[in-house]
């Protein structure tokens, strides 16, 4: 009769053995999956980060547009939403970004593209440096996470027009008798008389905002840091799916 609990207590032995053992394993099974999700959303920040750098390169490179379009009415349009053949120094910054973010990019269109779809932006597909690390689950200390992101350039609503000269009315004063035009003065559209060769002065121009700013430009020295606004008044940069 004395024996029975010891047998029962050996048998229950092995159970207890088995219990511990599974929430051992799971305990080791939580800590992957936390490994694995640190790593991945390691690689899912250098990734924003990269997309957002090379968006925000480009971004400083529309200026350069902007310049160029000011004597070409037919560009504004394109300046002012965004449109320019961006050089590789946008993704040069977004691979710079990956580097210090302990990820790497692949090469060329694998690694940075620009946007095919209508909006102006870049796609960067990266993969971490670090692996995952050694785990209960087979495989992960080779595992390295991969990610994608995508930013774009928003253009705001502006538009780019003449500033007409409120000076000129096309009718002489009251009381006053006309000068008499002689061959050398401009004709009564602002325009060189015949027989001269004298083009006539770029008229300057006014950039209006749907937010009421504006800023006035002299076509004759646009690179004046107070003639422009910055391209962060003029285009916004953010993440997109």
């Amino acid at each position: 009769m004395t024996a029975r609990p010891h047998r029962e207590a050996g048998q229950a032995l092995p159970i207890y053995i088995t219990v511990v053992a599974g929430l051992l394993f799971l305990a080791f099974a939580y800590v992957a999956v936390g490994q694995a999700a640190v790593s991945r959303n390691g690689a899912q920040s250098a990734a924003d980060a990269a997309a957002l750098a090379a968006a925000r390169d480009a971004r400083e490179q529309l200026r350069a547009g902007l310049l160029a379009s000011l004597s070409d009415p037919a560009t504004w349009h394109r300046a002012l939403n965004g449109r320019n053949d961006f050089t590789e120094r946008a993704c040069a910054a977004a691979r710079r970004f990956a580097e210090s973010n302990e990820a790497e990019m692949g090469n060329g269109p694998d690694g940075c593209r620009p946007l095919s779809d209508g909006r102006t932006g870049f796609t960067v597909s990266l993969q971490s440096k670090k692996s995952i690390g050694g785990s209960v689950v087979p495989g992960t200390e080779k595992r390295h996470m991969k990610a994608t992101a995508t930013a774009v350039i928003v253009p705001r609503v502006c538009a780019l027009r003449p500033v007409e000269d409120p000076g000129v009315t096309g009718a002489p004063e009251a009381g006053r008798t006309p000068k008499p035009r002689t061959s050398k003065d401009p004709g009564p559209s602002g325009t060189p008389a015949p027989g001269t060769s004298k083009e006539p002065e770029p008229k300057p121009l006014r950039l209006h905002c749907s937010d009421g700013r504006t800023w006035d430009i002299d076509p004759k020295n646009p690179g004046e840091p107070r003639n422009l606004p910055g391209v962060t008044d003029l285009f916004s940069v953010r993440l997109a799916d």
